[in-house]
């Protein structure tokens, strides 16, 4: 009910009635007056009451008159009636019905009271009534109302000082709330009071309004009472403590801080009087040091007085909340002063109260900011903020570096570790003697550091500063801090401040995003941001990290209490993160090392975080205050959870991993998990430290890179508590969900988490050199870990990425290379599965990326490595074969990328994928591709470790051809397209197209690059992949050639083809003619391949039977080139050297190669050209004839029919070519060009070695069947050169068949070749070289008349062959052992058996010149002597001839030859021409008839008969075809003929006959002969000339004469000898001389008496005497013969008829 109602007006009128008429009844006796003046009351309010409306107004205006009786009442002084005054008095007050002229009366009646001590607290209770239920009293009033209330506050009554102390408070605070209320009243009216001047007089104060005026005059008065000077307002006040004066003033200014914002003069009062005041009363607090003596300062220092000392601190903190802005040097200073309290040197309970007071700052985190702004970023400043921290820092340290000397409980901590601490922790960890704590077993948090032990306090909920000692008002000796109570405060102090700036910049932060988001997506909306704020932000993170680092890492490392460790690792985490967002790098790396140092065992050694420290404790000494950063305490407070080896180069001993340790493990887990995107650079930090934790232990990685709880693979030295194994796993997942979560990181974040790990890396690698310990994995397996979650965006990190574990891929530790291999690989098959977008057949620069790194394993030499890369590979192909598209080069080259010095099985899976390219992907694969896939193919042919390999590789190379083959138009199409578009980039970039082959169309270019692969396989050092590529080769550009366009043949023949060749070549030539044992393991290798260059011969053979064949088959392809000829002449140059090369076997084979191209030897079928098509060229059908061979490697040309077609067509197109033909002529070039050959070869191959006595072994001699080939090729090549065959050429011809006959053979190879010795048969080459020679003189026969010259050449080579019977033929100097000497083991060389070849040489000649005798070139060239001389030497050598059979031959011949040759000879004797074959021919029969060789022994007398038989032929021959025409022949020919005959006549004996043979061994029938021949030619009745006549006389006389001598000799020598036996010859001659005797007389007596000259028959019948005189001798032989020689003489017994007389005279 409102105090102005009607029933309430009413009610109070009833009750002042009362009142006046109760104390009048008081009054009546002692106080009269009073009595009056109430009942005069009673009637002044009843007249008010009744003549007024307005009731209450009148009362008031007529307030004075009312309240007079009361006051009355009270001057009485009697307890009872004042009692009732007063409580009157209120009465009115509460109704607000006193006047100001009353409420003045009041105070004064009150002051008048409170003088006498009356009543006190009814006093203060009107006082307050008065002041607080109407605002009549002002000024003056006001000021003596306060000033009472003061004085009743120091009475002597408790009670009453208490009440007053409430109502002086309750009366200020009414004062100041008028004022607030008066300005609500008048805040509409804007009038500005002028500024304050400089204001001289302070109680000026006209600009104020009343009640502002009032509360300025007590705000002032306060100030002067505390400072102890005199009041200007508050007159008569006796005493003032400065306890109460500050507390009044801190209240004043804590509950109305607006009214000092808002007036200037109230500003005043703060900055002019508040302040100094404040710093003055400080100054004890400051001076005084704990502890220090009197003597050290000379004045006594005040000491501080903790009652002012705390008020004073609780006016500064309002001061610095509220007026902070106005305040600012003031506060400064203030803020300085309470850094300075927190020193080590102030006592206790001034440090915990400035610590409290510095928690209250710590919470408020806008004031925080304004120091930063308004100090720490101004020039000349103190850096207020960074000090408050960096004090506060230096606090805790103090708290456990300096020993509480006063404090008993912490002398008690026992510093024996662990296991023994005092008993006071004891006790308060619930320990025995725990009592006080119900037994329960909680641990108390403390802090325990160097045997320091402080107990953690729960001091106020976090976030607000809750004080204990600054709310001790009651207290005037300072109170006892109980241990660990400012240790508590500074904690919470320190994680508030951590909190309030962090969760402050982070809200600005998160705004200022929003505001971004907001102005991308309202661009026009123009939101300014308040500019540097960043900077405060900043400043203020720099400003305090070092003290909060210093703080924080001491506690952290102290806390024994999990809920501490885990807010402090939070404040850590908070400030690492805010910084992180600031960019503010140092301080973030600073947090972060203190985590995870924290996270490692102590004094664990790591570099990343020892040289971070280092450079930190450089930054902790910024000005002012220097702090340390205290190095963990070894001391292990801990539960122990795990114990492991450090992860170090050098084996140390085991770490251990306690409870704190995994705790702050997990907080960097956090820290990394959450606020990965700003950890930039720390990665390092972060991953190392995990890195090390995860080796203690012991996880290591497995599939995909996660981390598993390993074996204990390091030994025994890895120990886990149950404790830490059930963390593990999480751990282990916490781990993978890191690097998980790195898929959320931006791109640059991302990078710097690469970065970090990659360096991490390399310092694992750096450490895994030359120790074979466990490398730590970690870096590589999450870099795989991070790759595999970051696909989508994989390009921006795979070079980094791939680019690292490449460099790992190299390292020398197995076990760290296979894991960077891993890595590899399995990125880059992910990377490949990956569904991209756009997919990878799009991106082709991708799909490049990802496959590059699989290339760049190529280079690495582990085989390990290498066998990882092809498996993938090998699965790369399996899963992504069909879509590898433009990667196959790449992929191609990683299987290509084969090196000989990698192991077998390598190759062996680098094959696999070649093979499953080959047979499954070709069809798939770009064209531009295939090549490559030949080059691969061609690598594994080359590779040298494994044979079947590059057998098998050979054979892909077969396949791959095929598949050309069958694709060829696609291939050529798709090809064609990009040869297109090559050609166009290059045009614009101005350069030529730049690949192999380039001329050539590309499908062709691909069948190159296949055939010089194949060129290359066939010059390998393996002698059977030479074989098999070459075979390939061949049969591939058989089988496919007809795709190839006529310009790309130009380049098989010279780029493929006689390359080849020239490479074969100058291997075989260089070859090795070592022996090879054995071809690898226990293969025998034939003798014929058991060195390098047998081998190497092999493929001579092969290659140039290759080319060859080619060169014939294709021969009309090929003609369709321009250089035709070159290449012909090429082809040739080869043959000719592998004909001259020193092993057989490639001679022989060349050889056949040279009669294949001549197509002397095989069939032409060339498909490609069918006989119509030749017909065109002009080239009649019957060239093509297939030429027939006559028996094994005899190529003789098939019929005469075919030679005479063959010269027909050479002679009829010569002359004029049908047009558009000069094939004719161009053919006639080869054929020379072979000749050529033919020739060179020929002599070089048959040329005698130079040097070298027979001694030396020659250097090489070719074989038999080399030289019959060669000689074979002659005839079928001469039938295409015979027209152009000149005198020369047949020269060259004959050397060369000549130095073939003259080679000898080996006596190793004699027996294949030669029959045995005494069968007389022709070798082959004999043959070959006669056919040679039949071919020639047969075309001789049949060609030109020009051609006949050529006889006389033909003749003279017959007979140097037939020479050979008796001359076997001399090879160089070289000594042959006749055949039959010849032992076959011995490497000798064997003389031929010449004798059966030069006889049938003989033959020939017979035969040849049968035919050729009359020819004019036979006569000039006097052929027949040349005949005779030859034969001269076996007729002269007879018995002396090695075979009989010769001499016999040539007899014959001689006597054929002479048969047809006389004649012919007789014919043109006029012409001499045969002038000189004569005396030759007198010497052949002189030689033969009379040898000088005996006849061998065992001769048979049938034998000898036979031979006499022909040398009577020989005599006959000369009497029948000689002597009869003896005008035609010279006449010392006849007379050598003569004396012949007279010697044969009485030819004298062989000295070796035994006695029984003598008489047939004389060759009687021979001498007969000669005799009659002589006889007949001597008395012939023909004798033309007497000289003639008179030569046979003489020679008959001489005959006759050496008959008698002989005989007469014979006589005398018996006679003397008596009876020994004469000499065998003188016995054997005298048997002869009577023979010889015994025939004349037969031939006398034959011939025509007129015939014989007178004086021969004298000489005759002078001998029968001395015939009689030998009867006597002894010899029974000579008997015989006597008496045959003596008979005849019986015709002289009678007398001679007239005739002779007559004919005499």
């Amino acid at each position: 009910m409102s105090t102005s109602s009607p029933e309430a007006v009413k009610k109070l009128l009833e009750n002042m009635q009362t009142d006046l008429r109760s104390l009048s009844m008081e009054c009546k006796k002692k106080f009269p007056p009073v009595k009056e003046a109430a009942e005069s009351g009673i009637v002044k309010i009843k007249t008010i009451a009744a003549r007024n409306s307005d009731i209450l107004a009148t009362l008031k205006e007529n307030s004075s008159e009312v309240v007079q009786p009361f006051l009355m009442g009270c001057g009485t002084k009697e307890p009872k009636i004042t009692q009732l005054c007063l409580a009157a008095i209120q009465r009115l007050m509460s109704h607000e019905v006193v006047s100001e002229a009353a409420a003045g009366n009041i105070i004064n009646m009150l002051w008048q009271l409170m003088e006498n001590g009356l009543e006190e607290l009814k006093l203060l209770q009107t006082v307050l009534v008065l002041l607080t239920t109407n605002t009549v009293v002002h000024d003056q009033v006001l000021s003596k109302a306060i000033v009472l209330c003061f004085r009743l506050h120091f009475t002597k009554d408790n009670i009453t000082n208490n009440t007053a102390a409430a109502t002086v408070r309750q009366v200020v605070t009414v004062v100041f709330e008028r004022m607030v209320a008066e300005d609500e009243r008048f805040k509409d009216i804007v009038d500005q009071p002028p500024p304050v001047q400089g204001n001289t007089n302070r109680r000026s104060v006209s600009t104020l309004r009343p009640s502002a005026k009032d509360a300025y005059m007590l705000f002032q008065d306060l100030c002067q009472l505390v400072n102890a000077d005199a009041p200007y307002w508050l007159v008569g006040m006796t005493e003032m403590t400065r306890t109460f004066g500050l507390e009044l003033l801190e209240s004043v200014l804590n509950d109305f801080p607006r009214v000092f914002l808002q007036h200037q003069e109230f500003s005043f009062l703060l900055k002019e009087r508040v302040c100094p005041l404040v710093i003055k009363l400080f100054s004890p607090n400051i001076k005084f040091r704990q502890g220090n003596s009197s003597a050290a300062s000379p004045a006594p220092v005040e000491k501080p007085y903790f009652p002012i000392c705390m008020r004073l601190l609780r006016v500064v903190s309002v001061l610095i909340k509220h007026f902070y802005s106005l305040l600012v040097t003031e506060c400064e200073i203030f803020l300085s002063l309470l850094v300075k309290f927190l020193d080590g040197e102030k006592p206790q309970w001034l440090r915990a109260v400035a610590v409290e007071s510095v928690h209250r700052l710590c919470v408020q985190p806008h004031l925080l900011r304004s120091f930063c702004l308004s100090y720490d970023m101004k020039q000349h400043s103190t850096k207020v903020f960074r000090d408050i921290v960096n004090a506060l820092g230096s606090f805790i340290q103090s708290l456990f570096i300096v020993l509480n000397t006063g404090n008993p409980a912490a002398t008690n901590t026992s510093t024996g570790g662990s296991g023994a601490q005092g008993a006071a922790q004891g006790a308060a960890q619930g320990g025995p003697g725990a009592g006080g704590q119900g037994g329960s077993l909680t641990t108390q948090a403390a802090f325990e550091y160097r045997g320091t032990w402080i107990p953690l306090m729960t001091v106020s909920v976090q976030g607000s500063a809750k004080a204990t000692y600054l709310e001790m008002l009651d207290k005037v000796e300072p109170p006892s801090i109980p241990e660990g109570y400012a240790m508590s405060v500074a904690f919470s102090a320190l994680l508030d401040l951590v909190r309030g700036i962090t969760s402050m910049i982070e809200r600005a932060l998160a705004k200022e995003e929003e505001e971004a988001v907001h102005r991308e997506a309202n661009p026009d909306q123009n939101t300014q941001l308040e500019p540097g704020a960043h900077l405060v932000w900043e400043e203020m993170v720099s400003a305090c990290w070092c003290g909060l680092l210093a703080a924080l890492s001491l506690l952290l490392d102290a806390s024994t209490d999990e809920t501490a460790t885990e807010s402090i690792l939070k404040a850590e985490l908070t400030v690492a993160a805010l910084c992180g967002r600031l960019g503010l790098v140092t301080p973030r790396d600073a947090f972060i090392t203190a985590i995870c140092k924290a996270s490692l065992p102590p004094h664990y050694a790591l570099t990343v975080l020892s040289s971070n420290t280092a450079n930190l404790n450089k930054a902790y000494s910024i000005q002012g205050q220097s702090v340390q950063i205290i190095s963990s305490s070894s001391e292990s407070h801990q539960q122990v959870v795990a114990v492991g080896q450090p992860l170090s180069v050098q084996p140390q001993g085991t770490v251990v991993l306690t409870a704190k340790n995994i705790q702050c493990m997990r907080t960097l887990l956090n820290l990394a998990h959450c606020h990965g995107v700003v950890l930039g650079t720390s990665w390092q930090l972060v991953l190392a430290t995990l890195q090390h934790l995860v080796w203690i232990l012991g996880l290591k990685p497995g599939v995909g890179g996660a981390l598993k709880p390993g074996r204990a693979v390091e030994g025994p030295s890895t120990v886990l508590t149950t404790a830490v194994m059930t963390d593990l796993p999480v751990i282990s997942n916490i781990l993978s969900r890191l690097f998980e979560s790195s898929q959320y990181l931006d791109d640059v974040s991302l990078h710097h988490l690469i970065n970090a790990l990659c360096s991490l890396s390399l310092e694992a690698v750096e450490m895994a050199y030359g120790n074979n310990k466990e490398p730590s994995l970690f870096a590589v397996a999450k870099l795989l870990e991070t790759g595999l979650v970051n696909m989508n965006r994989i390009e921006i990190l795979w070079r980094p990425l791939t680019g690292h574990l490449l460099e790992v891929c190299q390292h020398p530790n197995a076990r760290m290379r296979e894991w960077g291999a891993e890595a590899v690989t399995s990125l880059i098959k992910a990377g490949l599965a990956y569904k991209h977008n756009p997919p990878l057949a799009q991106n082709q620069r991708l799909q490049l990326l990802l496959l590059n790194p699989l290339k760049e394993l190529s280079n690495v030499l582990h085989a390990d490595i290498r066998q990882k890369q092809l498996e993938s590979v090998l699965q790369i192909l399996q899963s992504q074969g069909d879509s590898l598209g433009p990667g196959w080069p790449l992929v191609l080259g990683v299987i290509g990328a084969i090196r000989n010095d990698q192991g077998e099985s390598l190759i062996r899976t680098a094959f696999q994928c070649l093979q499953l390219v080959v047979t499954d992907f070709l069809p798939t694969m770009p064209c531009a591709g295939l090549q490559i896939v030949v080059d691969v193919a061609g690598s594994f042919g080359l590779q040298n470790q494994e044979l079947n390999i590059s057998l098998t590789s050979i054979g892909l190379l077969w396949n791959i051809s095929d598949y050309f083959f069958q694709r060829g138009e696609a291939i050529t199409q798709e090809l064609e397209r990009e040869e297109a578009a090559l050609q166009k980039q290059a045009q614009e970039k101005g350069e030529p197209l730049n690949r192999p082959f380039h001329p050539a169309p590309p499908f062709d270019c691909l069948w190159l690059c296949l055939y010089a692969k194949l060129g290359q396989l066939c010059v390998d050092p393996r002698p059977a992949v030479r074989k098999s590529a070459g075979q390939t080769m061949f049969s591939t550009i058989a089988a496919h050639g007809t795709l190839l366009q006529q310009p790309t043949w130009h380049i098989v023949v010279w780029k493929v083809l006689f390359h080849l060749l020239d490479c074969v070549r100058k291997s075989s030539t260089t070859a090795d003619k070592e022996k090879i044992e054995s071809g690898g393991g226990n293969i025998l290798i034939h003798h014929s391949r058991d060195t390098a260059e047998k081998q190497w011969a092999e493929t001579w053979v092969l290659t140039l039977a290759g080319v060859a064949r080619i060169f014939n088959t294709r021969r009309y392809l090929l003609q369709q080139l321009g250089d035709y000829f070159k290449a012909w002449e090429v082809l040739l140059d080869h043959i000719q050297s592998a004909a001259l090369s020193k092993n057989s076997e490639v001679s022989l084979a060349a050889l056949k190669s040279f009669q294949e191209i001549l197509q002397i030897a095989t069939p032409v079928k060339d498909s490609a050209m069918p006989t119509d098509a030749l017909a065109a060229m002009g080239v009649p059908p019957v060239l093509i004839d297939p030429l027939s061979a006559p028996g094994p490697g005899r190529p003789l040309l098939r019929s005469d029919s075919m030679l005479e077609r063959l010269t027909s067509y050479n002679g009829a197109e010569l002359q004029a070519p049908p047009p558009g033909e000069e094939s004719a002529l161009e053919d006639a070039a080869l054929w020379w060009s072979a000749w050529n050959t033919w020739y060179r070869t020929g002599t070089d191959s048959t040329r005698p070695p130079s040097g070298g006595t027979g001694t030396d072994r020659p250097s090489f001699v070719p074989s038999q069947p080399f030289l019959t080939a060669l000689v074979q090729i002659f005839p079928a090549l001469y039938q295409h050169i015979k027209t152009g065959f000149s005198m020369e050429d047949l020269r060259k011809l004959g050397v060369i068949l000549h130095g073939a006959v003259s080679i000898p053979i080996s006596s190793d190879a004699s027996p294949f070749i030669l029959p045995s010795y005494t069968e007389a048969v022709l070798t082959s080459l004999q043959e070959a070289v006669l056919t040679a020679l039949d071919v020639l003189q047969k075309a001789i026969c049949v060609g030109p008349e020009n051609l006949q010259v050529m006889y006389p050449a033909i003749f003279e080579q017959l007979l140097l062959f037939v020479e050979f019977s008796c001359k076997p033929p001399q090879y160089g100097k070289m000594e042959t052992k006749h055949v039959a000497n010849a032992k076959y083991n011995q490497a000798e060389w064997v003389a031929l058996n010449y004798v059966p070849f030069a006889e049938r040489s003989l033959e020939v000649v017979v035969d040849l010149y049968h035919k050729t005798a009359c020819h004019k070139a036979v006569i000039n060239e006097k052929v027949l002597q040349n005949i005779i001389k030859t034969l001269r030497m076996p007729l002269g050598l007879k018995y002396g001839c090695p075979s009989e059979s010769t001499w016999k031959l040539a007899v014959s011949s001689l006597l054929k030859v002479l048969s047809t040759g006389l004649p012919v000879a007789r014919q043109h004797a006029s012409s001499r021409k045969f002038d000189t074959m004569w005396p030759e021919l007198a010497n052949a029969f002189k030689d033969f008839l009379f040898t000088k060789s005996t006849p061998p022994d065992n001769v048979s007398i049938q034998e000898f008969q036979k031979n006499e038989a022909i040398d009577v032929e020989v005599v006959q021959l000369i009497s029948t075809e000689i002597l009869p025409f003896a005008i035609f022949i010279p006449k010392d020919f006849v007379g050598q003929i003569m004396a012949m005959l007279n010697k044969g006549s009485i030819h004298s004996q062989s000295s070796s006959f035994t006695e029984a043979e003598v008489d047939v061994r004389m060759r009687e029938e021979f001498s007969k002969v000669c005799f009659e021949t002589l006889l007949q030619f001597s008395f012939s009745n023909k004798v033309s000339t007497p000289q003639e006549g008179y030569i046979s006389r003489m020679a008959l006389s001489v005959l006759l004469k050496r008959s008698q001598d002989v005989l007469r000799r014979y006589v005398d020598d018996e006679r003397l000898s008596g009876r020994c036996p004469l000499p065998r010859q003188q016995v054997t001659e005298i048997i002869f001389v009577l023979k010889a005797i015994s025939t004349l007389m037969d031939s006398l007596k034959k011939t025509q008496p007129e015939n014989v000259d007178g004086t021969t028959w004298a000489q005759v019948i002078a001998l029968y005497p001395t015939l009689v005189e030998c009867i006597t001798c002894s010899s029974s032989e000579v008997s015989s013969a006597l008496k045959e020689a003596m008979g005849p003489f019986k015709d002289f017994m009678q007398p001679p008829v007239s005739r002779v007389q007559n004919g005499e005279s």
